[in-house]
């Protein structure tokens, strides 16, 4: 007889699994596929040539260097996302805890009256008892269908997409300062430019008033100069005005007061423009933190989808428990309030108005979409990559034109030293000429600017010097 029990247990539960397709998953699942080239969710090996960590280095400014460390270590903005990714830990140990026993203990003492018409025994009947309880619960629910280690790998996904976007936060930063400097730099090296333009076209005003006191020049010429100064004078105050914001920005980037780089002056002539191989692998942008994250974004939402689906299945729960409970107070230690069960627990989802099938679709909608935000952000990198690279093939050759261009206005400016030297041409031409010069060498500056900015924008489109070698709680 004592087997009883334990038989129609096991009946029962073969009853349940034989009725388990009155709630099917059927039908439901994610139906978007990621794009190629895929992005490993490990990144690819960082002896491929590519970005180093500290890309900004190459560049050969310290001053640099020590601001990308500074911003790197006070930005606040990092801050917000390293607490996301020790939030996302923890979720992790919180999906991992169902796997494991769980015992709880509950205590209760209650002061209950008993009516005399109830069922319980005269001698209680009537009267006013303490009720003292203790409990021992002891549970186990066996990962039989990965519902447990679905919840597990999603959280883990979640935590590693956190980790990444963090990483990418730094790069972003990092590639911000780069930006920010160079930017910094090329305005005042144009500053530096311009106030020779301004200097200049004071020159050339002078000389046309003494032209026109002379009789030689109307004064339409000389309200052109004066419009000509006006100008330079206009585009030095606009440098000015721009080095100013591009310090206030650097100071916000490396947590500074907004006057704490009123004195940084890099330049261009120190910058050296660091080089990457002709040939860039497309497994480069598995070096990208914003693709990885995208990717474990992926993984995670696939990883939940088959935690939805494993709710379909029976959830098996092991159970034991121990009390002590009695009426009274003086005879709750005694042996006769002892009492304590085991045995096993089973639930399956027969009729449930559709809740798991609509779960499950949101599951999979939701792995779609991270799907879809992959392969456009995967796209987007493509595109990234192969803009930065077409820019810097054309400002090579733009550069060459300006080179040419600018021994072109030299040798106009060397001819007409000659003339003026032979008596055949005057002083405002020489400085006509050297004016021609003087825009030539700004444009020359000019494009050197944006081919290291260019630089800069490649490095970061191909991750910034990302490496994930380990993934850290």
């Amino acid at each position: 007889m004592r087997a009883a029990p334990a038989a129609l247990t096991v009946a029962a539960t073969a009853a349940a699994l034989a009725v388990g397709g009155c709630v099917s998953p059927e039908g439901l699942g994610p139906t978007r596929t990621v794009v190629a080239p895929v992005v490993p969710v490990v990144p690819v090996d960082k002896t491929t040539a590519g970005p180093a960590p500290h890309w900004w280095q190459a560049y050969g400014d310290g001053a640099l260097d020590a601001l990308v460390e500074r911003s790197l270590a006070d930005q606040p903005s990092l801050q917000v996302a390293q607490a996301r990714v020790r939030a996302a830990w923890a979720a992790v140990d919180a999906a991992g805890a169902p796997s494991q026993p769980q015992l709880t203990a509950r205590s209760e003492l209650a002061l209950q009256h008993f009516g005399r018409n109830g069922l319980v025994p005269p001698a209680v009947a009537g009267h006013t008892r303490w009720l003292p309880q203790a409990t021992l619960n002891l549970g186990w629910e066996p990962d039989l269908f990965g519902r447990q280690r679905a919840a597990f790998e999603a959280a883990v996904g979640q935590w590693r997409a956190a980790q990444a976007e963090a990483d990418a936060a730094r790069v972003l930063l990092s590639g911000q300062v780069v930006q920010a400097w160079l930017a910094l730099a090329r305005q005042l090296d144009a500053r530096a430019s311009a106030s020779l333009s301004l200097q200049q076209r004071q020159a050339v005003l002078a000389l046309v008033r003494e032209r026109m006191a002379a009789g030689l020049e109307p004064a339409s010429t000389e309200r052109a100069a004066e419009a000509r100064l006006a100008q330079a004078r206009g585009e030095v105050e606009a440098l000015d005005d721009a080095a100013r914001r591009s310090r206030q920005a650097l100071a916000e980037l490396s947590a500074q007061v907004p006057a704490a780089l009123a004195a940084a002056a890099p330049s261009l002539a120190r910058w050296t423009a660091p080089t990457l191989p002709e040939q860039l692998p497309a497994d480069l942008l598995g070096r990208r933190a914003d693709l990885l994250a995208q990717r474990w974004r992926v993984e995670a939402a696939l990883r939940e989808v088959d935690g939805a689906r494993a709710q379909f299945h029976p959830n098996l729960n092991l159970m034991a428990f121990a009390s002590l409970a009695s009426v009274g107070l003086g005879r709750w230690l005694e042996a006769g309030s002892v009492s304590a069960g085991v045995g096993p627990a089973l639930q399956l989802p027969l009729f449930d108005g559709g809740r798991l099938r609509a779960q499950l679709g949101a599951r999979a909608a939701e792995a779609d979409a991270a799907i879809e935000a992959y392969n456009a952000a995967l796209r987007r990198a493509l595109r990234e990559v192969a803009e930065e690279l077409g820019s810097l093939r054309s400002l090579d050759v733009q550069a060459q034109a300006q080179q040419d261009a600018l021994q072109a206005a030299r040798a106009s400016l060397q001819l007409a030293e000659q003339r003026r030297a032979a008596g055949l041409a005057s002083r405002l031409a020489v400085l006509d000429a050297e004016a021609d010069v003087l825009a030539h060498q700004r444009a020359a500056a000019d494009l050197r600017g944006r081919r290291l900015a260019t630089d800069a924008a490649l490095q970061l489109a191909l991750g910034g010097g990302f490496h994930a070698d380990a993934l850290r709680p």
